[in-house]
């Protein structure tokens, strides 16, 4: 009985404690990578969306001016 036991034990496949850390730190530097390059490209994609409705507001301004002689007063 103990022999099917060892031989089924030592035929299992699996990781190992070590490997499976291993993975768990290489994640870990990937990600303390990843996190502050995230937080940057999101900086730039507001700065990027608030110019883009600064240049709106400036269209629509300058057209309110050729429709009107004058800027909006508020």
């Amino acid at each position: 009985m103990l022999d099917k036991f060892r031989n089924r034990r030592s035929n299992q496949k699996g990781f190992t404690l070590i490997e499976l850390l291993i993975v768990v730190a290489i994640i870990g530097i990937l990600a303390a990578i990843a996190i502050p390059q995230f937080a940057s490209y999101r900086q730039k994609a507001y700065n990027a969306a608030a110019q883009s409705d600064l240049k709106t507001m400036k269209t629509e301004l300058e057209g309110y001016f050729t429709d009107n002689f004058e800027y909006p007063q508020d």
